[in-house]
């Protein structure tokens, strides 16, 4: 994240002790930001000539107890120096000292100490004094929905949309940008990608479905960089925040225990999550309170989440004959009715172990891991026309189509995957006179690993059948009915293949970290300080897989293979017929000897990926100001150099239709290129509430690994040639903000911000029909192939603006002060060359997204609704505008609920997807449905403690 933790206030003896009494007394108070009227929660005071430490709890209350009777002096800090003070008089019995204190604009950009239990107006205060554009949600806050992981979490936010998958949030696009295009830290260190299947294959998105909500202590979103921050991040960054240790003696233990109920098949749910932490060592006092740090120098957390669930999808897909105006617009090639099941264990565990000897010093070693482990069980029934309709004479909306080649299969998918997110750091800083020094050394990784994937597919070959369908007066329920073959009796399938792969993908990044800051007095600015670092990120990724298809396989019939009674499903619209047991074909794999093919060694050779990329980078900034006007500015220069393996594999078909090898060559591309990234970010004070800033920063996205690779693939069969670019340059943005921010009692907020990301580079796939050689590694191509490969588009763009509006209607009479409201709005327009000649919104662009909150807090009673909109976007990039993919607009609504007995112990009931929230893909135009499936309501009910 962007600067130091933010306001820490602490205590010191300036006068001489006057008293000597042994009777114990105890100093109490309360501690206001003036600024908004926020009570200082979750910050630390101390004496400084004891040493004694404790925290604000969260309405800004602080209490030592045990003291001598003597004069104190409390001293609030900003970054080490004073701004306010307060000499107080401890007598026998309890003292009261309240404390008021001004920043002037000073470095408040972190969710402070305990960030799983910071306040909603503390986080607020925290991205109101920020030098830079962020957005903050709090452990506290994520809990008031039902939100299982990160994304769905972090979607809340204004300037985020969402990209689902199997029902659940996975990947975040910021501003208009995909996912590929942002980063993710998680503590400070950068994620690298765990699931290698993001939206448009680059493969560095984060799949933040990995990572539960429960083990979250705050979610940041960094939308314009600070030179400090690692420049990869083109639309923005998003920060997971873990759960931290306390900063005084007090032991602590806080988390939830629930179960629920998946409505679509009637499942169960298995949730919990707990954090304990606390100080401990031994040091030089009487009693229990901690007098010094030295005391109770070290601190410890453990955080451990478990979310596990059945996720049900009743899907239905299909595939047109892309032969316009020749065939009829809506005449299918395929139809698919799918039928899953998703088994998903998810969970997070950490250990945080600190070590602060005194008050300049300090010192820390983390560890964490986030993951799951999932298995698919996908029963499908496929129809395969012969694609050559007839418009149906009873209907002038349907069409009738043969199967005589195609036939029908009935398939199942049995699956399991690992997908896990490692964290380590090892790291301190130490105050040198006025000077900080800190520093990290980290590792992480990211990891996809499938130790089987069983495909069977039982045919029921050449059925000579008559299908008349209808997809045209409902697109989203299409209607069949065949004569001369019957596709749901079992008696007229048997296997005709079986494959079973595999995939391990591994991504690793060390990274070293150390930064300087030193406070300067040129400007008069309370917090005037430049600061400068170095940071090295050393990163390798490897991929490999195999498949495997089996000699002799039987010709056994689906008879001997079936269980349960007939699937009906899709709100009672489709059937399936009986399910395919998956005990019986891997009992009958286990029998059975794979084959030695080409096919299988083509697979395998193809899933090699050895790729490395070092970035070293070096940075300097200023923060400085004039009054209410405040500055921080400076560059960051990175040098990134990079090595891309693969294989390149040509393959023709020999005169028996088999496929053949021509060449097989281990391909490499290198690279190297220095960037410069300038900033300079201005924050004017028109009131104490009301605030301005403009910005401008310059960000990078690296080329996606496939995109850059040098691995030519060559199948002259389908007359396609795929090849990576070697030549491609990354992409960059030069981002514009200006925004004005009013911040509202209670944690409130009205804002509106503008915002335009200039492109430069920007990476899109490019489709070309080319007459090949018909010789070396082309042989077998005749007439025109398609050629797919990636380029650099000289220029595109993302523009729009953030509308944000949060109230708590505290001054509301009687029981209505509990109500309050909130309601963002992300409006972006896009655009970039698709094709020559032809524009488009940038993918995964949605011109709009909503968020509104109606919520009621009062008296331990919370409710909160919450809806979610997203709108059309560009999900695939075709070979015209007739096959680019969208996925639709999307909505959603949710509801949270929760009653507390008393601060330590509450109950609550969540209902998760109320209106069955529709994910729904379309090729071209909205009427044409690719895919469109849905996971029915989740219902969650537990308790949660706090101790």
């Amino acid at each position: 994240m962007s600067a130091k933790l933010g306001v820490i206030i602490t205590g010191a003896l300036v006068l001489p002790l006057i008293s000597t009494s042994a009777i114990a007394a105890d100093l109490v108070g309360h501690i206001e930001i003036p600024r908004g009227k926020h009570p200082a929660s979750g910050v630390e005071v101390r004496l400084r000539e004891t040493g004694a430490t404790t925290m604000a709890d969260a309405n800004g209350n602080y209490t030592f107890t045990g003291l001598k009777a003597a004069m104190y002096t409390l001293d609030v800090l900003t970054d080490g120096k004073v701004s306010a003070s307060k000499t107080v008089r401890v007598g026998d019995g309890v003292t009261r000292a309240d404390l008021n204190f001004d920043r002037n604009a000073g470095e408040f950009d972190r969710v402070v100490v305990l960030a799983q239990r910071t306040t909603t107006a503390i986080a607020r205060a925290t991205q109101q004094e920020a030098p830079n554009l962020v957005n903050l949600t709090t452990a506290a806050e994520i809990r008031k929905l039902p939100d299982v992981n990160a994304a769905e979490a972090v979607r809340r936010v204004p300037g985020i949309s969402l990209e689902t998958d199997t029902g659940e949030g996975r990947f975040i696009n910021i501003r208009g940008l995909d996912s590929d295009l942002n980063s993710t830290t998680f503590g400070g260190l950068r994620l690298p990608p765990s699931n290698n299947a993001s939206p448009f294959g680059g493969g560095r998105a984060v799949a933040m479905d990995a990572i539960p909500a429960g083990f979250i202590g705050a979610l940041t979103v960094t939308k314009t960089n600070i030179p400090e921050q690692d420049a990869e991040a083109l639309g923005g960054t998003i920060e997971i925040t873990p759960k931290t240790a306390p900063r005084n003696a007090r032991a602590f233990v806080e988390g939830h225990i629930g179960t629920g109920r998946e409505d679509q098949r009637g499942d169960g749910i298995t949730d919990f999550s707990v954090t304990a932490g606390g100080r401990f060592g031994s040091g030089s006092h009487d009693d229990k309170a901690i007098q010094a740090y030295s005391d109770h120098p070290f601190s410890i957390v453990a955080t451990l989440a478990y979310y596990e669930n059945k996720r049900s999808v009743d899907d239905i897909e299909a595939g047109y004959v892309d032969n316009q105006p020749t065939i009829p617009d809506k005449a299918f090639a395929a139809f698919e009715q799918r039928y899953y099941l998703y088994h998903r264990k998810r969970h997070g565990y950490g250990l945080d172990f600190g070590y602060q000897p005194d008050a300049d010093n300090q010192y820390y070693i983390r560890g964490f891991d986030a993951g799951y482990t999932e298995t698919v069980n996908r029963q499908r029934l496929l129809y395969n026309f012969d694609g050559t309709p007839m418009v149906d004479p009873a209907n002038r909306n349907g069409l009738i189509d043969t199967t005589a080649s195609g036939g029908f299969d009935k398939t199942l998918r049995d699956e399991r995957e690992h997908i896990d997110n490692k964290v380590f750091a090892l790291g301190g800083s130490n105050r040198i006179g006025d000077n900080t020094l800190d520093y990290r050394v980290g590792y992480t990784r990211g990891s996809f690993n499938k130790p089987y994937d069983y495909n069977s597919d039982f045919n029921y070959p050449a059925p000579n059948g008559v299908v008349t369908y209808d997809n045209t007066t409902d697109p989203n329920f299409p209607r069949f009915s065949t004569t001369g073959a019957t596709p749901l009796n079992s008696a007229n399938y048997a296997l005709a293949s079986v494959v079973n792969s595999t995939q391990d993908i591994r991504d690793r990044e060390s990274s070293y970290n150390v930064n300087y800051k030193i406070p300067m007095q040129l400007s008069g600015f309370a917090d005037e300080n430049i600061k400068f670092g170095l940071n090295v990120r050393l990163r390798d990724r490897t991929a490999s897989g195999t498949q495997n298809s089996y000699a002799n396989t039987p010709s056994m019939p689906l008879t001997s293979a079936i269980y349960g009674p007939d699937i009906i499903f899709y709100d009672g619209h489709y059937q399936n017929g009986p399910q395919i047991d998956m005990n019986a074909i891997r009992g009958l794999v286990n029998g059975l000897q794979p084959s030695v093919s080409t096919n299988n060694t083509v697979n395998g050779l193809l899933q090699y990926a050895k790729d490395k990329e070092d970035v070293y980078a070096g940075y300097a900034q200023y923060q400085f100001g004039f009054g209410k006007l405040s500055f921080i500015t400076g560059v960051r220069i990175e040098d990134t150099h990079a090595t891309y393996g693969a294989n390149g594999v040509s393959t023709s078909k020999d005169a028996s239709g088999n496929t053949v090898i021509n060449a097989v060559v281990p391909v490499s591309s290198s690279t190297s290129y220095l960037n410069f990234f300038p900033s300079i970010q201005a924050r004017y004070e028109i009131r104490d509430d009301l605030i301005l800033r403009a910005a401008f920063s310059s960000t990078i996205a690296r080329p996606g690994f496939n995109e850059v690779s040098a691995a030519l693939n060559v199948n002259p069969g389908a007359g396609l040639v795929v090849q990576g670019n070697p030549d491609l340059k990354p992409t960059t943005a030069q981002s514009f903000d200006l925004s004005i921010e009013k911040y509202l009692n209670d944690g409130g907020i009205a804002s509106f911000g503008l915002f335009d990301k200039e492109l430069g580079n920007y990476i899109a796939s490019v489709t070309t029909t080319k007459v090949l050689p018909n010789d070396g590694l082309f042989a077998g191509f005749l007439g025109p192939a398609h050629v797919i490969t990636y380029d650099n588009i000289a220029s595109a763009r993302a523009w729009g603006f953030e509308a944000n509006y949060e109230q708590r209607f505290k001054r509301l009479p009687g029981w209505l002060n509990g109500f309050g409201l909130g309601f963002n709005w992300t409006w972006v327009d896009s655009t970039f060359a698709i094709r020559p000649g032809e524009n488009s919104p940038l993918p995964s662009t949605s011109r709009n997204t909503i968020n509104a909150a109606a919520f009621y807090e009062r008296n331990g009673l919370m409710l909160h609704l919450g809806y979610y909109y997203v709108s059309r976007n560009l999900f695939g990039i075709g070979g015209s505008a007739a096959t680019d993919v969208y996925s639709e607009a999307r909505t959603s609504l949710d509801f949270g609920s929760s009653y507390s007995f008393n601060k330590n112990l509450s109950v609550y009931f969540n209902a998760k997807n109320l209106g069955n929230t529709k994910l729904k893909f379309t090729e071209g135009t909205a009427n044409r449905p690719i895919q469109r499936e849905f996971y029915g309501r989740t219902y969650q009910l537990g308790v949660s403690f706090d101790y």
